[in-house]
């Protein structure tokens, strides 16, 4: 496959161009690739709002009835509840792990079997988060695929 990279003047719209005999699972594969890292959601830290690139999301966490955005290093809070969150989400690489998690699949760099039928995911950025045992087949699916 060849590929080929070109650079277009500031005032035109990027765009991503695929030619293929037809369309295969490769194919398949790299233009959800490329829409996994499209959009962004809104969050709020210290009472001002942004917009977060989904490729910048290591896991978006509801506690006390209250929803967080995880960053590398940063965390800021949402307006959305999680279930909305997941409808957003849906058909990107981002998959819910427990009643209180949704994780990014891109930043997730291991998963070890825990206690109880658990499992611990390893994100990129050290920190671990808990696979429930009703996620663990769904996240196992996902990642064969």
């Amino acid at each position: 496959m060849e590929i080929t990279v070109k650079t277009i003047d500031a005032d035109r719209k990027e765009y991503l161009e695929i030619g293929c005999h037809e369309v295969d699972e490769n194919i398949e594969e790299i233009v959800r690739f490329v829409k996994s890292r499209q959009g962004s959601i809104e969050g709020f830290l210290e009472k001002k709002q942004y917009q977060i690139p989904l490729a910048d999301i290591f896991y978006i966490e509801s506690v006390d009835d209250r929803t967080y955005i995880y960053l590398k290093e940063e965390c800021y809070e949402a307006k959305k509840r999680l279930v909305e969150f997941e409808s957003v989400l849906a058909g990107r690489d981002f998959i819910r792990i427990s009643k209180s998690v949704i994780v990014n699949l891109m930043k997730i760099t291991a998963i070890k079997p825990a206690l109880n039928g658990r499992f611990l995911c390893q994100l990129s950025n050290g920190e671990k988060v808990i696979i429930s045992r009703k996620y663990v087949s769904d996240i196992k699916e996902r990642l064969k695929g």
